[in-house]
């Protein structure tokens, strides 16, 4: 094996703010696993939202989830999905060899006698992907050398199916029925379209017409952005565009229907009468941690390759800045992913 180098290139978040806030730097030190963790070898990295809101600083304050641990510092490498191989371990660690394929989840299960459900994110509280290495605890690592799907496929998965498979897990989505997917071009999404499909529903996607043609080769049904879904029409709504539309969702639900939310890319404040809510009986569940037992799922379904991500563009990770404009722009459908150079093809 290539000897692990002393200095690696990356990209640091050096504050809160816009893209001017992501510095390239070659000359970070590569670190070294403690006890219990393992050294990665980058190979891709999916560019996705809750970078841009961690660089932007939008989970500060009241938009900080309970489960997370402190403020982030700086400077911060992020990267929330990781592909990589496994270059060096760490005392201790068991059952994962050497040039491994790995990846992880976003949030990582870290719990706590007075929080249980206490997590960390990669890229937020500890270093992440944007960079040639990471160093992760191996008890959080998954191994998918077995997968026949590319680096960059596998690399585009962790987050998006991640937080999509956790969201049709606690909406329980069962086979036949019908399902409204918001934002449904986008990285989370698609994901959950194709998850949906996977588990034998009926699945409406909410999305641009430009972009639908994936989700139509899929079988989804199309409903166009901003259009009113049918009132009691579905058995779960999987949420990741709050703002305007809450409420319409809300009264799209059947009774007894589950709305299930990850995302509020339309806004995070919303207005929706209670009333609707409990004389349908409806559930409504925020998903952000994963149990470790979901993304086991998730990590059975990537090794059979039962689904495949649709990937519009991959970009040079010292291109950074270009990737997340086009992300925050919405130009493509899918996932975007960013490749360390020495690593492209």
């Amino acid at each position: 094996m290539t000897p692990v180098p002393a200095m690696m290139s990356g990209v640091q978040l050096v504050g809160h703010g816009g893209p001017e806030t992501l510095v390239w730097r070659d000359d970070i030190p590569v670190p070294r696993p403690g006890p219990g963790e393992v050294l990665v070898k980058v190979l891709a990295a999916g560019v996705n939202m809750t970078d841009l809101n961690t660089r932007k600083g939008w989970y500060g304050g009241e938009g900080r989830a309970a489960g997370r641990a402190g403020e982030m510092g700086f400077p911060r490498i992020q990267g929330s999905d990781l592909c990589g191989r496994i270059v060096a371990l760490g005392a201790g660690v068991q059952g994962l060899p050497l040039r491994a394929r790995v990846i992880c989840p976003t949030n990582q299960h870290e719990p706590t006698a007075a929080n249980p459900i206490h997590f960390v994110s990669i890229g937020s509280e500890f270093e992440g992907a944007f960079a040639q290495y990471c160093v992760v605890k191996a008890r959080h690592l998954r191994n998918v050398t077995a997968s026949p799907l590319t680096d960059t496929e596998t690399g585009a998965m962790p987050c998006a199916h991640g937080t999509a498979h956790n969201l049709l897990t606690r909406a329980n989505v069962a086979v036949g029925e019908r399902v409204l997917v918001t934002g449904a071009s986008g990285g989370v999404g698609l994901a959950a379209v194709q998850l949906a499909l996977l588990r034998g529903a009926e699945v409406t996607a909410e999305c641009s017409l430009s972009k639908s043609a994936p989700l139509r080769a899929m079988g989804a049904t199309i409903l166009p952005r901003d259009s009113v879904p049918q009132a009691q029409s579905f058995d779960a709504v999987i949420d990741i565009v709050g703002g305007d539309g809450f409420q319409d969702r809300l009264d799209a639900l059947r009774p007894g229907g589950r709305y299930a939310t990850s995302g509020a890319v339309g806004g995070p404040l919303v207005k929706g009468d209670l009333r609707r809510v409990y004389l349908n009986n409806l559930t409504i569940h925020g998903a952000t941690h994963q149990p470790r037992e979901v993304f086991a799922g998730l990590v059975t379904i990537i090794n059979t390759a039962r689904i495949r991500p649709v990937v519009s563009k991959t970009t040079p990770l010292r291109d950074i800045a270009l990737a997340q404009a086009d992300l925050a722009a919405g130009r493509t459908p899918g996932k975007l992913v960013l490749v360390p150079s020495e690593a492209q093809p």
